[in-house]
């Protein structure tokens, strides 16, 4: 009893801890008052004002759509990626993993300035096109090891026994791979989207006139602009954040379920 009471406290606290800044943060963007603190009403101006505001809607649309990009190129480049290092080992297995796995524990300022440099160097022009690739840069890895997480268990004697009964690649990959690896690659979807959506740093190095995103534009209005729409933007975004996060869960769970 007095071990459930304990766990009981400690998860408390914990959600304590992460939860309530979210909450004032919340709260705060619906206070009239300009910089916050003082509460001196309920007021939605700041989601007015943050509607009207055309930097911030294009700042939005450049955020979806490079999110959008480099989920689908991750996606598609991460699920290869662990078909191969799981399916074809070599005497370089340890070598492969290492390369995969570096961006991930690679800051994300270190991340930025190297691909800055290759950019320059090729002379590519900074803009939505360097974002969209920097982004899937550091997402494969993410995606990668998640569905390498699903392929552990899965039985690759099932396929051999399609292919003896005659079904291609195409209907294999279709009816069988797909279907069983689908968990993982919608699961490691959702976190290079969401990662994505959240990049400062990297986005910070290698974006150019016109590829502002939202946490760049929330930077620059931290220095010059008004915290009650910052607190709003911010509600938003976390809004859309926490929706994709849960569509992402309601798809995975419904589907490893079939």
């Amino acid at each position: 009893m007095k071990s459930r009471f304990t766990s009981l406290l400690v998860t408390l606290l914990a959600l304590a801890f992460l939860y309530i800044p979210i909450l004032t943060l919340v709260m705060q963007s619906f206070n009239s008052s300009r910089f916050g603190g003082e509460w001196k009403g309920f007021s939605l101006k700041w989601y007015e004002a943050l509607f009207n505001d055309a930097a911030i809607l294009d700042a939005t649309l450049n955020t979806l759509i490079i999110a959008f990009c480099a989920t689908i190129l991750s996606t598609i480049l991460g699920t290869l990626s662990a078909w191969a290092l799981h399916r074809f080992q070599t005497k370089l297995q340890e070598a492969n993993y290492t390369l995969v796995y570096a961006p991930l524990i690679m800051p994300d300022i270190l991340m930025g300035i190297s691909l800055l440099l290759l950019f320059v160097s090729i002379g590519a022009d900074l803009g939505l096109a360097t974002v969209v690739i920097a982004h899937t840069t550091f997402c494969v890895s993410y995606v990668a090891f998640t569905v390498l997480a699903r392929l552990q268990d899965f039985d690759f004697s099932i396929i051999q026994a399609a292919q003896d009964l005659g079904a291609g690649w195409g209907r294999i990959i279709r009816q069988i791979l797909l279907p069983l690896l689908w968990p993982g690659i919608a699961a490691g979807a959702m976190m290079a989207f969401t990662l994505s959506m959240d990049d400062f740093v990297v986005t910070f190095f290698v974006g150019g006139p016109g590829s502002t995103t939202l946490p760049v534009k929330v930077f620059s209005m931290m220095k010059h602009g008004s915290p009650a729409i910052i607190n709003a933007l911010s509600v938003i975004f976390m809004s859309l954040t926490f929706t994709v996060a849960i569509a992402g869960q309601i798809i995975t769970n419904k589907k490893s379920h079939k």
